[in-house]
Formats: C-alpha cells, sequence, structure tokens
C-alpha cells in the first residue's frame, strides 16, 4: 500500500505545474534534441544523440517521480499555529548546546531557501508533531542512542 506524502497546496501546485511541463513542452524539446542528433549521422558515435538521449532518461524518471508523488499526495494546511506540525518552521536547541538550528518540517519536496528539511517520519519529526515553544522532546536515533531537544520556537 502506497504512503501518502503530505505537501502543502502550494507544494503540490508546483509540482503539478512541474509535472505538466515536462509532460509537455519537455517532451517536445527532447524529441528536437534527439532529431537534430540524429541528422549529424553515425549514432555510435554521435556523442550529441547519446547526450540528449541521457537526458530524457532523466526527464522521464523525473516525470514518473512527479506523478507518483502527486498520485499519492495529501494536502496538509501549514497551520501557523504555536504546534509543530507538517509546514511548520522550527528552531531547536540540543540539549547542551547554546546554538539553535532551524528545520522546515515537511518532504524534500517542501524545500525553502536557507532551510534544512526534516521529515514528519523521521525520529526527531514523530517527536516533535505536536510540540510547541518551550517544550523538551526527546527522541531515539537510528543509531540507538536517545537526544533531547529543546523547542525554541514554531512558526
Amino acid at each position: 500500500m502506497a504512503q501518502n506524502k503530505q505537501l502543502t497546496q502550494a507544494t503540490f501546485d508546483r509540482l503539478h505545474a512541474e509535472h505538466e511541463d515536462l509532460t509537455t513542452r519537455g517532451r517536445i524539446d527532447i524529441a528536437r534534441k534527439i532529431e537534430t542528433a540524429r541528422e549529424l549521422g553515425d549514432l555510435s558515435e554521435n556523442g550529441d544523440y547519446h547526450a540528449a538521449k541521457e537526458e530524457q532518461g532523466k526527464m522521464e524518471g523525473r516525470i514518473m517521480f512527479l506523478a507518483k508523488t502527486i498520485d499519492e499526495a495529501e494536502i496538509v494546511e501549514a497551520t501557523g499555529g504555536d504546534e509543530v506540525s507538517a509546514g511548520s518552521v522550527v528552531e531547536l536547541r540540543y540539549e547542551g548546546d547554546d546554538d539553535t538550528e532551524k528545520f522546515l518540517v515537511g518532504s524534500i519536496e517542501e524545500r525553502q531557501e536557507g532551510l534544512e528539511n526534516l521529515s514528519p517520519g523521521s525520529p526527531l519529526g514523530e517527536a516533535l508533531m505536536g510540540a510547541k515553544a518551550g517544550d523538551s522532546v526527546s527522541y531515539e536515533t537510528p543509531a540507538g542512542m536517545t537526544l533531547s531537544v529543546e523547542v525554541v520556537s514554531v512558526a
């Protein structure tokens, strides 16, 4: 059974637009590149042809990834409240550390410039869900260590 990917509406719309662009304009452009390269002659030693075919393969892989992501998407509202949820930007301080780090809680598709993503399904992400500024949460790392973090702020 497929696991739903939680996406904000803005990210869903961006991924849908990218999928639409690649399946229309992108495929036409790559077909033109391949045709132009074929006209250059011998395909076995035609670098332009092989580069265009490789580009086509990467694009088709991205199209399949986007289609699956869109199909499995669960639209979530960034609450903007004071609790950590998908779409929140959370500032954390690890126990024993003076510095803080900011994370965007969401899948990699939710990426934002200057923020590292924190998956809601990761051990830390799961521990943070529902936490508020001032709360301390503990979680177990994949290596079996237990770490604690303080939620400094939630936006």
